[in-house]
């Protein structure tokens, strides 16, 4: 998908703001948002100047994808020129990554990692590795290039610069086919550059026709790679910011033990951002590298899933995998990288009832954490606190940072991986809850995503059974509506959920099977799982293909959206009115719901307990979506 597909020859590339007008039009459209200012001034000035030098290189009738849409994510390209290539006659294509940039330097001497003056926000990723990224995660999950190791070519044009001098640090990265940088005053080599790839006088409408309608390729998804990742080599390409994450991370590691200082990184995003393929690129590289580096959550389940994927048949791996409160009394600065996943999950306090008397202090759990390391690394997502007590969020890290003096350096994750790499989705979502400044919308049908309502539980079981027997993965999760007994003795479980006449029990509460039904910390993730309806903290950081979430009597809509039930709600941990008010509990259930709708990578199906509202879901969600 390409906002626009268009040529150099196209007449509305030399009229810049009805470009863009029609290129506004296009992501309303297709996201249900506006591009921002930066983003528009980008268009406005960058892809005309491409348009000129591709029609002076004599490449006019090339395809010209503007923002193209990768596979499976939400991150769009600036440019993919699609045309014949001049030696082979095969589909060639470039991807262009176009910078205003007049000047950019090294940052603290990394070579990937560089600073643009005038712009805020830190460092950002040298566009050579940039947009060498985008190729290689093109070239894995785009099957028309698979089998075609020469049909995809990269650069990063800085049309502004004007002194290559000023962007020298730049090329201290390898210059491949795939990591090219042209600047202002070496447009003559870019003209020679892109004869090279892409014939002049030939039509790439055919070209481009075969990159948009081609087959994905498969995603990787995380747990099923995670012990490759960690253990032997990479196993993901990272796109954007997440490389520059990571880049940034393995750069304070070196400057930390040189001038023996402390730094903070912090990498927020939404759900399937790509937050926990960070944490294990960073894992496996730093323990590859031989660094002290140790891994660790708040969230019993993914810790002692990634304990068993990650570290089967390998003990020293497992025991990388920790708790957010194992560090009591861990040495300070004895670790050079602790990574924290899911830091939305982060309490106040490590003290609970089984703390020895010794460790038992108010010291906040969030300084023992930023003690142990010298680069201590937070990967959260506010939208996921989910229960009383989470104290995870950029604010409150930074402000504790600020008391203590040390430095943080914060990182945005705006792509989105999950959910078919659907950002329109997420968004919607989020409207649908209340937990964005729009209000509630319709869903407008997305290829890479698909959104059902159902009448019943038995249809959405139904639903979900013939998405298995397709060959996809599937779970069943539901809001903490209904009791949650243990175990039989005869060692069967307790059909809690009820509605009607259809009943299941919730997932295994302990850390062992019952009959075929897996331990709690495998729900998600091991054969047997589907029998049972899992909760947010079993379902919390995991992914399946096709999601089946179940809205309770606690989240009902009324009049123009949703409003909170507490009296339906059963979860121990709300009961306490004091500590957890309306407000906070009208706040938490949300975000509740909006994980539990936001597990699928390839679509969700719906039912609510409540009949105004799926008739009110009826009318947002058109059949066949």
């Amino acid at each position: 998908m390409t906002l626009l597909r268009t040529t150099a020859n196209d007449p509305r590339l030399s009229q810049p703001d009805s470009l863009v007008e029609q290129m506004l039009e296009q992501m309303l459209f297709a996201t249900g948002r506006r591009a921002g200012q930066s983003e528009r001034n980008s268009w406005r000035r960058s892809l005309p100047v491409l348009a000129e030098d591709l029609r002076q290189a004599g490449l006019g009738d090339v395809e010209m994808l503007l923002e193209y849409h990768m596979p499976l994510t939400s991150k769009r390209a600036d440019v993919v020129l699609a045309g014949v290539h001049p030696g082979t006659g095969a589909p060639s294509y470039v991807v262009v990554e176009l910078k205003q940039w007049t000047a950019a330097y090294s940052f603290e001497d990394s070579p990937d990692l560089v600073e643009v003056p005038g712009m805020p926000g830190g460092p950002k990723l040298n566009p050579i590795e940039q947009v060498r990224g985008y190729c290689d995660y093109m070239t894995d999950f785009a099957r028309a290039l698979h089998d075609q190791p020469d049909a995809l070519a990269g650069l990063a044009y800085l049309h502004n610069a004007a002194d290559p001098s000023l962007v020298a640090d730049l090329r201290t990265v390898p210059v491949t086919t795939t990591g090219q940088l042209f600047t202002a005053a070496e447009r003559g080599k870019l003209h020679d550059f892109l004869r090279t790839r892409l014939a002049p006088g030939a039509s790439g409408s055919s070209s481009a026709d075969m990159l948009l309608k081609s087959a994905v390729a498969p995603s990787r998804q995380l747990l099923k790679v995670a012990a490759d990742e960690v253990r032997s080599r990479p196993q993901f390409h990272l796109l954007g910011n997440q490389q520059l994450a990571v880049d940034l991370v393995m750069h304070s590691v070196e400057a930390s033990r040189r001038s023996n200082s402390k730094r903070i990184i912090v990498v927020s995003g939404g759900p399937g951002s790509g937050k926990s393929v960070i944490a294990l690129e960073l894992l496996g590289e730093l323990a590859r590298q031989g660094r002290t580096v140790l891994h660790a959550t708040g969230s019993r389940s993914f810790t002692q899933t990634l304990r068993r994927v990650a570290g089967h048949r390998a003990p020293r791996v497992q025991k990388m995998f920790k708790y957010f409160n194992q560090f009591m009394a861990a040495e300070t600065n004895g670790l050079d990288v602790l990574i924290m996943d899911e830091a939305h999950r982060i309490r106040e306090t490590s003290v609970n009832r089984y703390t020895r008397a010794e460790l038992r202090t108010d010291r906040p759990q969030v300084d023992e954490l930023i003690a142990a390391a010298r680069v201590p690394v937070f990967l959260l997502d506010e939208h996921q606190v989910v229960r009383p007590g989470e104290m995870g969020s950029l604010r409150q890290i930074t402000a504790y940072a600020e008391s203590i003096g040390v430095d943080v350096f914060h990182i945005p994750l705006d792509e989105q991986f999950r959910c078919g790499g659907s950002e329109e989705y997420v968004h919607w979502v989020q409207k649908l809850l209340g937990l964005a400044d729009d209000t509630p919308a319709a869903w407008e049908p997305d290829p890479q995503f698909g959104v059902e309502i159902v009448d019943s539980p038995e249809e959405l079981e139904r639903r979900l059974e013939a998405k298995m027997t397709a060959g996809y993965s599937a779970r069943m999760t539901a809001g903490y509506c209904w009791p949650w007994s243990d175990a039989r003795k005869d060692g069967t479980l307790v059909p809690d959920v009820q509605i009607e006449g259809w009943a299941r029990p919730w997932n295994v509460k302990g850390d062992r099977k019952v009959g075929d039904a897996p331990p709690s910390a495998l729900w998600a993730t091991q054969d047997g799982g589907f029998g049972q309806v899992g909760c947010v903290y079993t379902a919390q950081g995991f992914e399946y293909d096709w999601n089946g979430v179940i809205l309770g009597p606690d989240l009902v809509w009324r009049g123009e959206g949703f409003t909170t039930v507490r009296e339906a709600n059963k979860d121990p941990d709300f009961r306490n009115r004091n500590k957890v008010p309306e407000p906070r509990f009208d706040l938490l259930v949300r975000h509740i719901y909006k994980v539990l709708l936001t597990r699928g990578m390839v679509g969700t199906v719906i039912y609510s307990t409540d009949e105004r509202t799926r008739e009110a879901l009826r009318r947002l969600i058109p059949p066949g979506a």
